[in-house]
Formats: C-alpha cells, sequence, structure tokens
C-alpha cells in the first residue's frame, strides 16, 4: 500500500473539513493517507448528528470562533491548542473500523513516544462506553472529550487524544486531536447549559482531560511533534511516506 503525507498547516475550520472530505473522496485503490493540520481562528467543531442547539453560536462568533460540522460522529470539540491528525484509509476484505481505529491510535503513541520519552505510558482505553446511555442521562454528553472510547490514547487514566471515524464509500476517515494546551478547556463557556451544570461540567473536564504541556511542563514545539507523529506512523506501519502537494478545489 502506498502511504500519502501531507501537513497542510493552518487553516479556517471550514477549511478543514471540507479538505479531509475531499480526500476520502479523491482516496485510489491502494492507498492511504495521512495529513496534520492546526485551526485558524480556533473552531468549534460539533459531530454530524449533534445538535447545533447544543452551541451558545452567538457567545461564540462574538468570540471569534469558527462553528463547524464534522462529518464524523461523536460530539463538541474546540479546536485551539493541538495538534490534528486525520487518516484515509481503504476497507478490504479483512479490514474492520475498529482495527483501524486501534491502529491509527497505536501509531500515534509511538509518534509521541518518539516526541518525548515521558510520553511512553501513553495507553490505550481497553473499555468501551455505553455511549447511547452516556448521551442521553449526561449534560457532558454535549463534549467529545467527556470520556474517552476504547482505544482512544490516555494518560493516568486521562484522555489526551480524542478521535472520531465514519465509513464513506470504501475508505474510512479517521480524525482526531492530540491536545497540546489546555485552552480546549473553555468549551464549556459556549454551552447552553445552566451556570451551576458548567462548573459540574468544567470540573469533570478538568479531572478526565490532559495535555502535552501539563505533562511535559513546557511549551510544544509543533514542528518536531508533526516530524515525530508522521515517524510513528512509519514505523508503525513499516512504510516510507510519499509526501504530496496540496489538493487544488477545497
Amino acid at each position: 500500500m502506498i502511504w500519502r503525507f501531507q501537513n497542510t498547516g493552518v487553516n479556517t475550520g471550514r477549511f478543514n473539513m471540507d479538505y479531509d472530505l475531499q480526500l476520502a473522496e479523491e482516496c485510489r485503490t491502494g492507498e492511504a493517507a495521512l495529513r496534520l493540520y492546526r485551526w485558524v481562528p480556533y473552531c468549534i467543531s460539533l459531530g454530524a448528528n449533534q445538535p447545533v442547539e447544543n452551541i451558545n453560536i452567538k457567545k461564540a462568533e462574538d468570540d471569534g470562533l469558527d462553528i463547524v460540522k464534522r462529518p464524523t460522529g461523536g460530539r463538541a470539540v474546540l479546536h485551539s491548542e493541538e495538534l490534528t491528525y486525520s487518516v484515509i484509509y481503504p476497507i478490504g476484505g479483512d479490514t474492520s473500523a475498529h482495527n483501524v481505529y486501534h491502529q491509527i491510535n497505536m501509531a500515534l503513541a509511538k509518534g509521541l513516544t518518539i516526541y518525548d520519552d515521558m510520553l511512553a505510558s501513553v495507553d490505550l482505553e481497553n473499555i468501551q462506553p455505553d455511549f447511547l446511555t452516556h448521551y442521553k442521562n449526561n449534560n457532558a454528553s454535549a463534549l467529545c472529550f467527556a470520556m474517552p472510547a476504547k482505544s482512544e490514547l490516555k494518560l493516568s487514566g486521562r484522555k489526551l487524544v480524542g478521535s472520531a471515524q465514519r465509513k464513506l464509500n470504501n475508505v474510512i476517515l479517521q480524525h482526531g486531536s492530540i491536545l497540546t494546551g489546555k485552552f480546549h478547556r473553555r468549551l464549556v463557556n459556549y454551552l447552553n447549559l445552566p451556570g451551576d451544570e458548567i462548573e459540574k461540567i468544567e470540573a469533570e473536564i478538568k479531572q478526565k482531560t490532559i495535555e502535552l504541556e501539563s505533562i511535559l511542563n513546557k511549551e510544544v514545539d509543533f514542528e518536531s511533534l508533526s516530524s515525530s507523529i508522521k515517524e510513528g506512523f512509519e514505523n508503525y506501519f513499516d512504510i516510507s511516506f510519499v509526501e504530496t502537494s496540496l489538493l487544488q478545489t477545497v
């Protein structure tokens, strides 16, 4: 299989979501792709089936935030201090979405360890939550980082990388956020919930998430982190990436 790589740098929320979809649509037989990117302005993305009413749109727009829908599932994420990845992977007879999800997170874990050996203790969640019950009974269900899904990356029980996945024709699109700083926690400020509920959720997200800067006690070097994630994929999948130019139609 040929693996293609792009680092598209900093772009708007709409560009980033449209670009992921176009990568999936233009994926050729026998090829996979890894893209790394960031967001300016900061952006709230909602899962494909999440009601926009969960978010105080006026406050978000007044504060200069983008708001977009993701093509994948899950709940709201405030994309801010993070490195985002997307993977396009072809579906074959022996390929399952769960297996792809697991392997991608293993490659991410290897890349994080390459970035800093203090991250060698990052591991994969081994329990699959009952998301239907969680979304129905918990106000924190508006947040993607409220709890880790099976095979998502965590450190000391706290979620570090959140991911979402969708099957599109004959490929899987998976993308996710590698948290680098604490700004993502401010998502609670844009939820349409009473103040006392906001306080509870704010405390919960502090307990259940962690960021690279908190672990390493230093600012993240995004160029080095991107290079490390790329190398982690190459090592895990035993590949050499083909670097490709930007798509033209986004």
